[in-house]
């Protein structure tokens, strides 16, 4: 009996398999209407993201999510798969192309990200050391101070726009810091990124090119005169490994980093003031135990996962994962944020609960999991707290500053619908 109830229901999903969902920007970022039916059909649905032709495989549930993460059998540079031939670009170089980005700048993109095993070590290793969370926590005072910098004026005013008034200035002040860019080319860089984070390919485009420029600059001064930050490190590390960082991968992750120590922890400080401020409820228990803080980040970002999207991964075999069968190069990508509303791993998760026990670890997947677990993602939850502290707890009389229906949003192809602005009174 137990052998023919299994037949069934690997026949029931063999069957669901077969359909081909379109996942829209909106469905992306909608995680009860975006994957609950989906997650109800079968472990693995296919779907094609936006501006994407190849179907990939969606994980949407939170145990199978982290396991695809993990499992050395799923790599992320499809041109590593062994014997695999290919006759297209891969998922990653689809995306690239959506941006319509030209082919000189595209050797920047998607290093560390896009990479496995001994040469993701590498890249890795060479700038944890500035993520280290002794480092970290030791910002806590600067970042606390460079918060109130920024609220002061806006709290005069009585109004604010979160984003460009906090947000991205706070992420771009502190990662800037690290990387050893200076102070006085912060609003530059801050400026070139949201450019570069707005879809919009004429603002994309120039953005890219002054940005790899300004890392080019940089690099050439740190070598002759290093610093106490990110670049000046890449030499001394240089001059102990034979295999030093190219000029072409310095440039890399320095974008890498100004895009994910950027545009994510400003997104996720307006999308939690927002959170908080749809559920007032929720807000006044914050503000009546301030203690909950270091609890209600964790919740936040299980609740808003500012990337909804995984990386995509490629099977390097033909393999059973989750009881279905997955084909050599076909492609795995896991949603997030849906992962993180999954129903069989949280209670009532549609609900925002900042009394919530996560469960092991981090207790979410939306800084990812495993080998690529986000760097950063000690610096955006300890900027968070902050920013949460000195909007929301310190400043009891924050409310959204117009309609909830007039908030405006935008696209990013495979990565969802961002908030463009978040006005607010003080």
């Amino acid at each position: 009996m137990t052998t023919i109830v299994s037949e069934q229901i690997a026949g029931q999903d063999a069957e669901a398999a077969e359909q081909v969902h379109a996942l829209t920007s909106e469905l992306v970022s909608d995680p009860v209407r975006g994957y609950t039916e989906l997650r109800r059909q079968a472990p693995l649905v296919r779907v094609t993201l936006p501006d994407v032709e190849t179907p990939v495989w969606l994980v949407t549930r939170y145990e199978d999510a982290k396991a695809a993460l993990s499992d050395p059998r799923f790599i992320r540079d499809q041109g590593k798969v062994p014997g695999l031939e290919t006759d297209g670009p891969s998922i990653a170089e689809q995306m690239i192309e959506a941006y319509g980005l030209p082919a000189e700048y595209r050797d920047y993109l998607g290093i560390m990200v896009l990479v496995d095993g001994e040469e993701h070590s590498r890249l890795r290793n060479l700038v944890t050391k500035s993520f280290t969370a002794r480092r970290i926590n030791a910002l806590r005072p600067r970042i606390e101070q460079i918060t109130r910098d920024l609220i002061k004026p806006l709290a005069a005013k009585k109004q604010a726009e979160l984003l460009e008034d906090v947000g991205y200035p706070l992420a771009s002040t502190v990662i800037c810091a690290l990387i050893g860019i200076d102070d006085e080319d912060v609003p530059q860089m801050q400026t070139w990124i949201r450019d570069y984070a707005s879809g919009d390919i004429d603002l994309v485009i120039p953005a890219l090119r002054n940005m790899v420029e300004h890392s080019k600059t940089l690099i050439a001064q740190r070598r002759q005169a290093p610093k106490d930050d990110l670049i000046s490190g890449f030499f001394k590390s240089g001059e102990e490994d034979s295999q030093a960082l190219s000029e072409t991968e310095m440039v890399a992750l320095i974008l890498l980093l100004i895009n994910t120590g950027i545009t994510p922890p400003a997104l996720f400080i307006a999308s939690a003031v927002l959170a908080l401020l749809d559920h007032p409820e929720q807000l006044a228990r914050l503000r009546a135990e301030p203690s909950l803080l270091g609890r209600a980040v964790p919740e936040l970002l299980r609740f808003t996962s500012p990337v909804p999207m995984g990386a995509p991964l490629y099977a390097t075999e033909d393999l059973l994962f989750a009881g279905m069968p997955v084909k050599k190069g076909e492609a795995i990508t896991s949603a997030l944020l849906g992962a993180n509303f999954d129903p069989a791993e949280f209670k009532a998760p549609e609900q925002l609960d900042i009394t919530r026990e996560l469960g092991r670890g981090v207790g979410h997947v939306a800084f990812g999991h495993s080998a690529h677990y986000c760097i950063g993602a000690s610096l955006a939850r300890l900027e968070a707290e902050i920013a949460l502290d000195q909007l929301l707890i310190q400043n009891p009389g924050t409310t959204l500053g117009v309609a909830r229906e007039d908030l405006e949003y935008f696209d990013l192809p495979g990565e969802g619908r961002h908030l463009r602005k978040l006005p607010v009174n003080l």
